[in-house]
């Protein structure tokens, strides 16, 4: 028989303006599991009124990409505050007899029911919306010398122009879809989740 077991493996946010969440540094268990190991969640309404989230995960993985079959990736929209997911999206990878790697995202507001094709590709999702998967520089900004001279000294040590996270990757998936459908017209609550599937 087939359980999901969730991870101990979540980014959440709550967005009224653009924002983002990040968590780089894992306890051990968790960062062994790269393909499972959430790293960064982002969201912001676009020009054209879009809700677009991008969730990325598989920090340090120096440009290389190993999809994980066996990882259920959820991003969760709470539309009313009360802490109960409103809209869940669910994204899987699969590989077929030739060796070649898709994706699946079901649950995305605003686009048809089931969104599929191959990684690596802008995938149309219908009504507009579109789904990518594939490998990006990592996005987060953090100067971890400064953090840690600040907390020597107690004196803000910060320096705009050192990124500690320079050079590293991760491996991200970016979603469109309809923010008046995600949103219900109210404030979002949104975080990601990973689990895996296991006998």
């Amino acid at each position: 028989m087939r359980v999901f077991r969730p991870l101990p493996a979540m980014v959440a946010l709550t967005i009224s303006l653009p924002t983002l969440a990040a968590d780089h540094f894992e306890a051990p268990l968790a960062a062994a599991d790269v393909e499972a190991d959430l790293s960064d969640l982002y969201a912001w309404v676009n020009a054209e009124g879009e809700l677009v989230v991008a969730l990325a995960w598989g920090w340090r993985i120096n440009n290389t990409i190993t999809w994980d079959a066996g990882v259920l990736y959820g991003v969760h929209i709470d539309n009313d505050g009360d802490q109960v997911a409103d809209h869940d999206i669910w994204m899987r990878f699969a590989q077929n007899e030739k060796g070649s790697w898709g994706v699946q995202v079901l649950g995305l507001p605003g686009a048809d029911e089931s969104v599929e094709g191959r990684v690596l590709a802008t995938l149309e999702a219908g009504n507009g919306f579109k789904v990518w998967t594939g490998i990006a520089d990592d996005p987060f900004f953090f100067d971890f010398e400064g953090f840690e001279d600040t907390l020597a000294t107690g004196t803000l040590s910060f320096d705009p122009t050192r990124d500690t996270l320079a050079g590293s990757t991760v491996v991200a998936a970016v979603f469109t879809m309809d923010e008046a459908v995600a949103s219900g017209g109210g404030t979002m609550n949104i975080w990601s989740t990973t689990g895996r599937l296991g006998e």
